[in-house]
């Protein structure tokens, strides 16, 4: 039984660890690291979303070329049906930590919001 706010994180973990959105996740990406033309792609495309990620974080210009380029090999992405399953798996991920998020927030929430009335 967990005694501290650490021993249920780490149960929380444990839990994430056995969800379906996590063995899903895991599942697909998987099958995207065991096929060699898959994997190529989605580390490509992975890199292209960091590129420009990172260039927004600092204030960096996005030229048209690199939206172009990323429109263009997010085409590409989306005819790879292993890929998209992965996208897929990942989109419902995030939703779930997102909705972790809130659910581990709302003391705090409550808290403050009690204090602005």
């Amino acid at each position: 039984m967990p005694t501290s706010f650490y021993d249920y994180a780490y149960e929380l973990e444990k839990a994430l660890r056995k969800s379906e959105e996590y063995t899903s996740l895991k599942a697909n990406y998987e099958a995207v690291l065991k096929d060699p033309p898959s994997k190529k792609m989605f580390d490509e495309f992975r890199m292209i979303q960091m590129t420009l990620q990172e260039k927004q974080m600092t204030g960096q210009d996005i030229t048209e070329q690199e939206v172009q380029k990323a429109q263009s090999f997010a085409a590409q992405v989306q005819q790879s049906p292993k890929i998209v399953k992965l996208m897929e798996a990942e989109q419902r991920m995030s939703m779930s930590i997102n909705e972790l998020n809130k659910i581990i927030m709302k003391p705090l929430d409550e808290l403050y919001g009690s204090m602005n009335k």
